[in-house]
């Protein structure tokens, strides 16, 4: 394939791009999915002639199911890349006390080579919303999707972002064990703030407009932008079909063309993974995502 560039000033150059002309059918069928019990007649209905709370409800779970629809389409669009193994199901990452220990107490420098024993972990846990291998570079990214930071104190920041670097240390053994020997020499933590406010780059905090970055795959950040853009017009849409059915005689259908498609799996089938060795995880990193020196001013 044809090396492109993202569009940005001095930005690296990625083999892969985002084919924009093909992505509507793939981000409606998405959408749908999503949003067909949401906003089913039966549902809108009962909103509009019922009670605040239950209007409430519905406003509730769209914040919700935008979350969910920014992590599979940041699934779907890192597996243009093929060098990445795109991993979203089954990440329960234990957390250990000496984990915790270990970074709150220390700097980054001190543990980053470490890896702890995924199966001595403790109460606490945490869940990434994907983790991102590349196979060539056995680089792990252990990434986390906000739709907003927008409502998050720093120190909640914080915490989130220290609990990221505790669970990185269990991921090589973690991969190693529940993901086909997976084989990692580095893990990075990022935190993609959808909304694109409060980057902190040097910190693991990433705009979404910085994607291209991640998944290594041009376009990547403006064709999620592309998809949000849908995901809102979409649900105006079905408020407008909703309140016009509403006030119909017979009450219409809420919102037409809203069909369940059947889920598609993220899922690689690891073949073609080569064994990790066990004895080789001395020189396994931690810490950060970084971001390519060209961009990073």
């Amino acid at each position: 394939m044809t090396t492109t560039s993202s569009g940005a000033p001095s930005a690296p150059a990625y083999t892969h791009a985002v084919d924009f002309d093909a992505l509507p059918p793939r981000f409606d069928m998405l959408i749908d999915e999503l949003l067909t019990h949401l906003f089913s007649d039966g549902a809108l209905n009962k909103a509009l002639s019922g009670t605040a709370s239950e209007m409430a409800a519905i406003l509730r779970a769209i914040p919700i199911q935008e979350g969910r629809m920014l992590e599979r389409g940041i699934a779907l669009i890192a597996g243009l890349d093929p060098d990445l193994e795109v991993l979203t199901q089954n990440l329960r990452l234990p957390i250990t006390k000496t984990a915790i220990e270990l970074v709150a107490l220390n700097d980054p420098t001190l543990y980053r080579s470490l890896t702890l024993d995924a199966d001595s972990g403790g109460r606490k846990s945490f869940t990434p919303d994907l983790i991102l291998v590349n196979r060539k570079t056995q680089l792990a990214h252990v990434v986390d999707v906000k739709r907003s930071l927008g409502s998050y104190e720093v120190s909640r920041i914080n915490d989130l972002k220290s609990r990221m670097l505790a669970a990185a240390l269990v991921v090589p053994d973690f991969l190693y064990k529940e993901h086909h020997r997976l084989p990692v020499k580095d893990v990075l933590v990022v935190i993609i703030n959808a909304e694109n406010q409060r980057a902190d780059f040097d910190g693991g905090v990433w705009p979404l407009s910085h994607l291209d970055h991640l998944v290594e795959v041009a376009g990547a950040g403006r064709a999620i932008g592309m998809l949000r853009e849908r995901f809102h017009s979409r649900i105006e849409e079905c408020w407008k079909q909703a309140r016009e059915a509403f006030a119909a005689p017979k009450g219409e259908a809420a919102c037409h063309g809203l069909q369940p498609e059947p889920a598609v799996s993220d899922e690689s089938d690891g073949q073609g993974v080569v064994p990790f060795d066990r004895a080789a995880r001395s020189h396994i990193r931690i810490g950060f995502a970084r971001m390519p020196r060209s961009d990073a001013g």
